[in-house]
């Protein structure tokens, strides 16, 4: 694929990891009528990971790895918005300062970035430690094929999965495609460049037919007949691709959340069965 890699920005965004946090009394009432006090989002998550399965954890909307947030809400927004999948993340305080890590996805509402580092790492790592992220891949165009938007991904990580590429269109290895109608909060969004939107998983049936029961944080979807060049939105025939990056919820209309990396408003974005999609198998390969 031929892509405009050398006009790319490549700028520094950082945060530092946020506590988790709770409101009221802690309690969060499912689609089932349940109150439960979940752990949730922020702070670091030690014992799951990119490439493990995201559903069935006795938690809601859990994020793997470390959780990035600023303070001031205008640098946050630009956290957010410049921050993508596989961008190289530094620690540049406490006592894993050095340490190296890659974006493994963003999340909005609490407006995170989420960030896998080796769990040795993770072990001398603490709440506020400071992490640099080299902000990289906002802007990226393929230039054989105009009608496929791309964002949320750095290009080194783009060109490590094995995309089919023909004259007319593109096909992308996902390990599953997912029916418009299962998709939920996030709609009506006016971007997907600065978060996620969620797959609903009320429905056992669906769960099971679509597969979805297996999906690991990091794996590669497709979703059906949905738009994306700006927010997400119903489009007959439209494609959009994206990488899970939060755990499932006992919240209606929530469930594992979708960063999406490529939107096409027809077929000209396609993708392929292969059980073994997931970024977790390319991001090593897209370092050196």
């Amino acid at each position: 694929m031929k892509l405009n890699e050398k006009q790319l920005v490549m700028q520094s965004v950082q945060g530092r990891i946020h506590h988790p946090t709770m409101s009221g009394n802690g309690y969060r009432v499912g689609y089932d009528g349940i109150g439960r006090i979940p752990m949730a989002t922020g702070g670091i998550t030690y014992n799951f990971a990119v490439g493990d399965c995201c559903m069935g954890i006795a938690g809601d909307h859990v994020e793997p790895g470390i959780s990035l947030k600023n303070a001031d809400p205008k640098e946050n927004a630009a956290l957010m918005a410049f921050a993508c999948i596989g961008n190289r993340a530094k620690v540049i305080s406490g006592d894993a300062k050095g340490a190296i890590g890659y974006v493994s996805g963003k999340h909005g509402g609490i407006d995170h970035v989420l960030i896998c580092f080796p769990k040795a790492d993770l072990e001398n790592m603490a709440v506020n430690d400071q992490i640099l992220i080299y902000a990289h891949g906002q802007g990226l165009k393929l230039l054989e094929h105009e009608e496929i938007h791309v964002m949320n991904i750095d290009p080194a990580l783009l060109k490590q999965i094995p995309i089919q590429e023909d004259k007319a269109y593109l096909s992308v290895p996902v390990v599953t495609k997912v029916p418009a109608a299962l998709m939920g909060s996030g709609l009506g969004s006016a971007t997907m460049m600065n978060g996620d939107y969620d797959i609903m998983t009320m429905d056992p049936q669906a769960c099971e037919q679509y597969h979805l029961n297996d999906l690991k944080f990091g794996d590669l979807v497709l979703i059906q007949d949905h738009d994306n060049f700006y927010g997400p939105h119903y489009r007959k025939g439209a494609v959009s691709i994206g990488v899970i990056v939060h755990r499932d919820s006992f919240t209606s209309g929530h469930g594992p959340g979708v960063v999406i990396i490529m939107t096409a408003k027809s077929a000209v974005l396609k993708g392929h069965h292969d059980p073994n999609a997931n970024i977790a198998n390319w991001i090593a390969d897209a370092s050196k």
